[in-house]
């Protein structure tokens, strides 16, 4: 008897420690462009940082961290000019493999770093490219081109090494992009 009423009071208790929500899966909304305004006291410009969260597909050890792409823009204004892309860059969170690749015209002993990565949209493969690094390695430039692919469809998918040559998979379902095209002036 003892055991049927621990059990019919199990969910209760359950319920009451908040490990009911826990054992739950959550479904969320899909992600969409989170938009901040921004102002930089140095040179006086003031620009839109667009930024959508993406996940992990394939990561090793890398389930805490979000990869996001991140647009910065000069909104165009009411007198008729238009939008301006500032950067474009995809927030990794780990250190990526950063190769040296041969300039196309060599005038010196010098090479670019790059990272290599494969760029997928809507499940048809786009091909490998070589994007720059950012600074500290944790970040790559996405360049016009790329930015435009990316933006014009459903969903990308970005394959990149980290620092030990391990993939790293990742994926945005992107949401609305007109927005940002237009701010951007990406036509």
């Amino acid at each position: 008897m003892k055991r049927t009423t621990l059990l019919l009071l199990m969910p209760l208790a359950c319920a009451s420690l908040g490990l009911a929500d826990w054992a739950l899966p959550q479904t969320g909304s899909p992600p969409t462009w989170q938009t901040q305004k921004i102002t930089d006291d140095v040179s006086s410009i003031s620009f839109t940082r667009f930024t959508l969260a993406g996940q992990f597909t394939a990561s090793p050890g890398q389930a805490a961290n979000r990869p996001a792409l991140v647009v910065d823009c000069i909104p165009g204004d009411s007198a008729g000019s238009k939008g301006k892309l500032l950067v474009s860059s995809l927030q990794v969170g780990t250190k990526l493999k950063v190769v040296y690749v041969e300039p196309e015209e060599i005038h010196a002993m010098s090479y670019y770093p790059k990272v290599a990565v494969q760029l997928r949209t809507d499940d048809a493969s786009q091909g490998d490219e070589n994007w720059s690094p950012g600074t500290d390695n944790m970040s790559i430039s996405v360049g016009k081109e790329s930015l435009k692919k990316i933006l014009r469809a459903h969903s990308a998918s970005i394959t990149a090494s980290d620092e030990h040559g391990s993939p790293l998979a990742m994926r945005f379902d992107l949401s609305d992009s007109k927005p940002i095209e237009n701010a951007c002036n990406l036509d």
